[in-house]
């Protein structure tokens, strides 16, 4: 049975699109503190993957507030396309975007990542970050990213991992179920939302699990890359 954040008789989807339209305001704030900025540094590895493609037009799944989207910005694309399933992270996203200067570049949309509004073969690439775990069926957004993606254009996923060393997984594990839902309750008010995050990491595919799932679902090349001692996980896959 899917990990929903709570419990209650939605699809896991509308679940996930009612948390993150609680948790908005203070998103941000917790996500970069909560993790000592070292979430920005991954999503700069991710972009780097990206370099060598020189893409002219990006999907971003899952954008959420656009973080990824901006830091795509480095790789000076024509166009950027964020798409999520949450209303208020994406308004919070549109003012981000207004206030550095970068609609006209990076527009924002509401869109489900398992049935994409986007033509075959239409991005250079396409990037989510921290979001596949949160699909209601990752399999079918893995296809529908295979799907508008051009032939040799990339896909590069971001996802937490649980480290494998035992020292390193045990101060992971504290930190992530005990100190997490209770920092992130007691500021964004939703306690449900930051214990669902360490349950929702340990029920996802990690590592080769998950290449699998990107090789069946069309990437005729796929493989990743453990970041900071296994924390999280760079998955790039290629079409």
């Amino acid at each position: 049975m899917a990990v929903t954040p709570y419990g209650t008789s939605d699809s896991k989807k509308e679940e996930i699109r009612t948390m993150f339209n609680n948790i908005a305001p203070t998103y941000d704030f917790l996500n970069h503190a909560l993790s000592v900025n070292i979430d920005k540094i991954w999503r700069r590895r991710a972009i780097a993957s990206l370099k060598s493609l020189d893409p002219n037009k990006i999907l971003d799944v899952a954008s959420g507030t656009g973080d990824l989207a901006i830091a795509a910005m480095r790789l000076n694309p024509e166009k950027i396309i964020g798409v999520d399933i949450s209303e208020e992270m994406l308004k919070v996203g549109e003012a981000k975007m207004k206030k550095k200067g970068l609609s006209d570049i990076i527009s924002m949309q509401v869109a489900d990542s398992e049935s994409l509004p986007f033509e075959d073969n239409d991005f250079d690439a396409v990037t989510v970050a921290f979001g596949v775990r949160n699909f209601e069926n990752p399999a079918k957004g893995i296809e529908e990213m295979h799907r508008v993606l051009r032939p040799e254009g990339k896909l590069v996923v971001l996802e937490f991992t649980n480290p494998k060393g035992r020292l390193i997984n045990g101060l992971y594990q504290l930190y992530f179920r005990k100190v997490l839902p209770l920092v992130g309750r007691i500021i964004s008010k939703d306690f449900s939302a930051y214990k669902y995050l360490p349950q929702s990491v340990a029920a996802f595919p990690q590592r080769e699990e998950f290449v699998e799932i990107m090789k069946k679902s069309g990437f005729k090349t796929a493989s990743f890359k453990q970041l900071t001692f296994g924390i999280a996980s760079l998955y790039i896959g290629v079409k």
